[in-house]
């Protein structure tokens, strides 16, 4: 289900138990994702599908499913199109995609579509971990290094992937900036343009000095004037205004 901000910060012991669907075609990929679900205390269940008509059927199937964890590349599932299909039919089930595509087009297209993480397939365990477990608190992640190439910034990013990427085109720019923007104050836009470069909410309080249920408050009132009400669409926004969000600090 979509978390609202009351949720985007609570710790991973504090979320209910619930059902992970984990797809992917390579059965050694879904047991490392299980392995890594229950290490983080899964209590609910872990149902697996190696095929994009295996995981609609199991959604279909138990409505108890509260995560999904799914390849972009699959049988049946081509690529935004399948995704596209999954977050119609079944809107309030987040979905986390894991890939080997590790360009901005790809990150940035899915969050286009309403996901709350990305993590690249070359990502080791203790990286696999440490993205699933802010999602599993309700917070969203995405590979920080790849959000800030995409808006040509070195800025805060993490260089360590840096060199097995090639570099990409600048991403499809949004074509209307929502006029509450113009609304925030510093620290508001200070929380969101971090938020749009992949920063989780504990840094954002260490990076700014200020305590997580502060930076809650800031990111509450963004999302208030923004009028947004889930984790997925204050992503989405952020990242897509992520420029300009970064010329109105500098201008300040």
């Amino acid at each position: 289900m979509s978390v609202p901000l009351s949720k985007l910060d609570e710790p991973a012991s504090a979320t209910p138990p619930m059902t992970i669907l984990i797809a992917d075609d390579h059965w050694v990929v879904r047991e490392s994702l299980r392995q890594v679900a229950r290490s983080l205390g899964a209590d609910g269940d872990v149902e697996e599908a190696s095929s994009f008509d295996e995981a609609l059927g199991a959604l279909e199937r138990n409505p108890a499913i509260g995560l999904v964890i799914i390849d972009l590349v699959m049988p049946g599932f081509r690529d935004f199109e399948g995704l596209q299909v999954l977050r119609n039919r079944f809107p309030a089930v987040p979905v986390v995609i894991v890939s080997v595509h590790e360009d901005p087009e790809h990150v940035l297209e899915a969050i286009r579509h309403g996901v709350v993480g990305y993590i690249p397939k070359s990502y080791g365990p203790s990286e696999i971990k440490h993205a699933l477990s802010r999602v599993m608190a309700g917070e969203v992640a995405f590979p920080r290094d790849i959000l800030t190439r995409a808006h040509g910034s070195v800025d805060g990013g993490d260089s360590r992937r840096g060199a097995r990427v090639m570099a990409s085109p600048p991403p499809e720019k949004a074509t209307d900036t929502p006029p509450g923007l113009a609304l925030l104050t510093r620290r508001e836009t200070e929380v969101l343009a971090a938020l749009g470069k992949g920063v989780s909410l504990q840094a954002i309080s260490s990076e700014l000095d200020i305590s997580r249920q502060t930076v809650r408050v800031h990111l509450g009132n963004a999302m208030k004037k923004l009028n947004v009400a889930t984790r997925e669409a204050v992503i989405r926004l952020a990242v897509e205004n992520a420029d300009y969000l970064s010329q109105a600090l500098e201008a300040d």
